[in-house]
């Protein structure tokens, strides 16, 4: 599988049609792939597409068509440097980061079961491959219970998104960052989560595991 970085939606070409999950083919208005930087340093993961991601096809969108979790994740990129300041809010220019979600299909009345999730993961595990990030940021507690029991560690009773909001966990080959769900989440926590992550950025955060030079 190679990379088109020529573009920033589902750059990878994964398959937008997929037929896994026959009750999320009924639900879903498109198939949501990952979107941005294929050389991105920082990869951030949510449970699922929101509405707009079900009606745009990119993960967490803003804009008129956007909703509020798209929004504010991509007001934290903004804050960060990673996120271009004018560009279009449904397809925004982002820069050192990828997002993407556990699963790639919405359904609207209920959240991804433990099948779909696995059914999901082959997709999750080759952008992570592709894109050999430093740092994971999982979205939510469900991103965090699933990449927490995969790359770290770390026993899943020990992980709550509460408390290890912003903080950075030692992984297997990555840093985990967790993030309260951006729609959950008040100025406070978001202005300590932008700081944390800040400093992580401004610090020796690339680890010896045969990265391509940027």
């Amino acid at each position: 599988m190679d990379a088109n970085q020529e573009t920033r939606e589902n750059p990878f070409g994964m398959d937008e049609e997929c037929p896994n999950c026959p009750a999320l083919v009924e639900s879903r208005s498109q198939v949501v792939h990952g979107y941005g930087d294929v050389g991105a340093d920082f990869l951030f993961v949510g449970e699922r597409p929101g509405p707009g991601a079900d009606e745009i096809g990119v993960p967490f969108p803003g804009g008129e068509d956007g909703d509020e979790r798209g929004e504010k994740l991509q007001s934290i990129l903004r804050r960060l440097g990673l996120l271009v300041a004018d560009s279009d809010p449904e397809r925004p220019e982002i820069v050192n980061a990828f997002v993407t979600n556990l699963t790639r299909c919405r359904h609207p009345d209920r959240a991804p079961t433990d099948e779909e999730i696995s059914t999901c993961e082959p997709y999750l595990n080759a952008e992570i491959r592709m894109i050999n990030p430093e740092i994971l940021v999982p979205i939510g507690e469900r991103a965090l219970a699933e990449l927490g029991e995969e790359y770290t560690t770390t026993p899943a009773s020990d992980l709550d998104i509460v408390a290890d909001h912003g903080r950075a966990i030692r992984g297997r080959g990555f840093e985990l960052v967790p993030m309260v769900d951006p729609a959950d989440q008040s100025d406070d926590r978001t202005q300590e989560w932008v700081e944390e992550f800040s400093a992580l950025m401004a610090g020796d955060y690339r680890q010896t595991k045969g990265r391509r030079s940027r």
